[in-house]
Formats: C-alpha cells, sequence, structure tokens
C-alpha cells in the first residue's frame, strides 16, 4: 500500500491545500458553508446514481465528499481518523433489520 492510500497522507494533502488559498482567514472553513458545500457534492453524487453515469463519475464526486470531510475535521478542529474507528466500533456491535426490503444497521431506539 502507497503513502497516498493513507489516511494521514490525505490530511496532509487536504491541509496543504487549505493553507495554499487560507480557508481559515477567507471563510472557507465555516462550518455552515461547509455543510452547504457537501451537501451540494452530495448532490452530484446523487445524480450520478439516478441519472446512470459511469463509475469514474461517481468516483470523482465521492472523493470531493471525501475531501470536504477531511477538510471539516480541520476546522472543526477533530480527528476524523479517531472518529471514523470509534464509529465503526460502535456500528459493528449493532444488530441489523429488515426494513422495507433493505437491511439497516441503527440503534432502533424507538422500534
Amino acid at each position: 500500500m502507497s503513502t497516498t492510500d493513507s489516511y494521514r497522507a490525505m490530511l496532509a494533502a487536504v491541509q496543504a491545500f487549505h493553507d495554499k488559498h487560507d480557508f481559515k482567514n477567507t471563510g472557507g472553513e465555516e462550518m455552515a458553508y461547509r455543510v452547504a458545500l457537501m451537501t451540494e457534492e452530495l448532490g452530484e453524487i446523487s445524480a450520478c446514481v439516478t441519472k446512470g453515469k459511469d463509475t469514474a463519475s461517481l468516483a470523482e464526486e465521492s472523493a470531493d465528499l471525501m475531501i470536504l470531510l477531511i477538510g471539516t475535521a480541520i476546522a472543526g478542529g477533530f480527528n476524523l481518523d479517531d472518529a471514523f474507528w470509534a464509529k465503526m466500533h460502535k456500528l459493528e456491535s449493532r444488530e441489523s433489520r429488515m426494513i422495507n426490503g433493505r437491511i439497516r444497521v441503527s440503534e432502533f431506539r424507538d422500534m
């Protein structure tokens, strides 16, 4: 596995991008703005799926969302790598259920 496959390398690349464009001092790290950008990217992912676009388009839009997520961790001052693994451990302990013909893994608090 190359270093370009590691979270640390991705984090460094996104941090360099933020630094290059001075996101911290120019509104690029403002959370409401970042949420709007992530929503936009999620819409583009949805369009890839619903319009039958090719896998390369879906991969590119997914990468855009991942870059924004990593940037949001930078802007929010939290370690996304740690948060990911903490959440995965929670998810691994949950039961799954079929709901409306699709698998769901949730806490199912109100059911």
